[in-house]
């Protein structure tokens, strides 16, 4: 397959390592970088298959800018709900392409590894099964794939495991200890569970690689940007000198703003994304939602 990879952060990076064994592949950013085979955006966009490594909150505003549509294929990397909308990524995109041309890839893949060549593995969702498959054969040895066409179950779990990552964060960075962090994440899985099978996604999605296995592998370590927010929050920083000292995207913040104005306008209960929310938009004491959870 001749790729291109839009989008040179570090999640984009790897995928560009990842296809470039089997493929023929391509990279750009908005900044020049100093990768191999990085190339202007005009050209990326000549490509068949496009992987789509921008955060979520700008992808409408690029897809406006620059993208011209010449039948590509896309491949979506990023995992959010856009906040000014509260709209779903196939959404999004689906304004722009259709949807037998649109995948979604999640999984528990932290870049730093899936760079390194070790043992990962994720799905690949699209309404295309088809297209679906020939994503996953395109994928490297080290990587095992898997198709499905649960778009919306696939794109729930992506953007709320980062959310629930907040909350583990904050979990230990308060030394609240295993039991409470293991209860956090089974909990936080019944409500992403809840919040996506009420957006029509399939139950047994959240048991899934990109269900339970992105959520424990983000929600309990340190590689995990999403967790490191909490982390700072449990330590009193504010926000702002949280995602600052970051350097690089945490795509949590902005879909916890997403996910309580949803839950809000379609009366869903979410407990722990409503106290992640206060933590980061209303400067809670961390401690306190600890106390109101366990209420």
């Amino acid at each position: 397959m001749n790729i291109a990879v839009i989008g040179a952060g570090k999640w984009g990076q790897a995928l560009y390592h990842a296809f470039s064994q089997r493929n023929d592949v391509v990279i750009t950013s908005r900044h020049t970088k100093a990768i191999e085979n990085f190339v202007p955006l005009e050209a990326a966009l000549q490509r068949d298959y496009l992987v789509m490594a921008i955060p979520a909150q700008v992808v409408r505003g690029w897809m406006d800018t620059h993208f011209t549509d010449r039948g590509q294929r896309l491949l979506v990397a990023a995992k959010g709900i856009e906040t000014s909308t509260g709209a779903f990524l196939n959404d999004v995109y689906g304004a722009f392409v259709s949807p037998e041309r649109l995948a979604f890839i999640s999984g528990p893949s932290f870049a730093t590894e899936v760079q390194r060549s070790l043992p990962t593995a994720l799905v690949i969702s699209s309404s295309s099964l088809s297209l679906a498959k020939r994503w996953v054969d395109a994928l490297p040895d080290f990587i095992k794939g898997y198709a499905d066409d649960d778009v919306i179950g696939a794109e729930v779990a992506g953007a709320y495991k980062n959310v629930i990552a907040i909350a583990g964060g904050v979990c230990d960075g308060l030394n609240l200890g295993n039991n409470a962090r293991a209860a956090l994440i089974a909990r936080g899985l019944v409500e992403m569970t809840r919040f996506g099978v009420s957006f029509g996604a399939r139950e047994a999605t959240f048991l899934s690689l990109g269900g339970a296995g992105d959520l424990f592998l983000t929600a309990s370590s340190s590689l995990s940007r999403n967790y490191r927010v909490g982390l700072g929050l449990a330590g009193g920083k504010p926000v702002a000198q949280i995602v600052e000292e970051l350097g690089e995207v945490a795509e949590g913040v902005p879909t916890t703003r997403a996910l309580y104005g949803i839950a809000r306008r379609h009366d869903i209960y979410l407990p722990i994304a409503r106290e992640v929310y206060a933590m980061l938009e209303e400067s809670k004491d961390p401690q306190q939602s600890v106390r109101d959870l366990l209420g």
